[in-house]
């Protein structure tokens, strides 16, 4: 039996200005499913995150566990919604527990040497779940780049929120990394949480995600699971490159191999 979906959108549009971004995106995701959400630049990729998010004004409209968004307070908002930007850009020299206790700050914990039962609790596991405990006490901008995308991640995963928004979390880190993330990830969404990633990396989505979103232009031309939506027509004729596609280890493999 299909688990029933906790975020959903229909007929949502997104426009900048007078230029469309989105038009007309319908779907529905279920919880404990990690969703990889894909295209060329300038699909409109990290516009849909945010425009789910109600970070962006849109038409249509977006339910998040069985309330309409544009219902909800933004405090409730961001219970509902743990968004990871690009970049993990962090320029104040704070202690990473500080950093991570920052995911606290909706359910109204604003400070993070006073937190004590389900947030501090929920702080732990998040440093637990992204190996950074041993990092508590280091100023956060003395951290390498993979540290601080763990950290970032921790922030992210402490909220507890029943959706979580990655916009390219694997962006400029080296393949250890990129794993690293991916499987920190999918272990949130296997404990039954939506993850939604944006990746530019399509072995990564082939290979970690449940279902894979792909935009062109806007607009949403193929959903499913991965090897069905990242066909290789699909991938031909959205992404002009051929593929290279195997199994190892009963995953898939899809490498970009030549312009199509």
């Amino acid at each position: 039996m299909s688990k029933a979906a906790i975020l959903t959108a229909s007929s949502l549009s997104v426009s900048l200005g007078k230029r469309s971004v989105l038009s007309d995106i319908s779907l529905a995701l279920p919880g404990g499913r990690l969703v990889a959400l894909v295209g060329p630049n300038g699909a409109g990729k990290t516009t849909l995150l945010r425009a789910l998010a109600g970070l962006l004004p849109s038409d249509g409209t977006i339910e998040v566990c069985g309330d309409a968004l544009s219902s909800l307070a933004l405090d409730a908002r961001a219970r509902r919604f743990a968004y990871l930007p690009q970049g993990h850009q962090m320029h104040w020299p704070l202690p990473v527990r500080d950093i991570v206790a920052l995911g606290r700050y909706p359910h109204g914990a604003v400070d993070p040497a006073r937190l004590a039962g389900p947030d501090a609790a929920a702080v732990m596991r998040a440093m637990q779940a992204t190996d950074v405990t041993g990092l508590s006490d280091r100023p956060v901008t003395e951290l390498s780049g993979g540290e601080r995308s763990r950290v970032a991640l921790a922030r992210v995963l402490a909220v507890d929120a029943p959706v979580v928004l990655a916009d390219e979390p694997t962006a400029s880190l080296d393949p250890r990394y990129q794993i690293e993330v991916m499987t920190r990830l999918r272990t949130a969404a296997d404990n039954g949480t939506l993850v939604i990633v944006v990746t530019h990396d399509l072995g990564l989505a082939a290979r970690f995600s449940d279902i894979a979103l792909v935009l062109s232009e806007g607009r949403l031309v193929s959903q499913g699971p991965p090897a069905e939506a990242l066909s290789e027509a699909v991938i031909e004729n959205i992404f002009r490159v051929r593929i290279y596609r195997a199994d190892y280890q009963r995953e898939t493999v899809i490498v970009p191999w030549s312009e199509a």
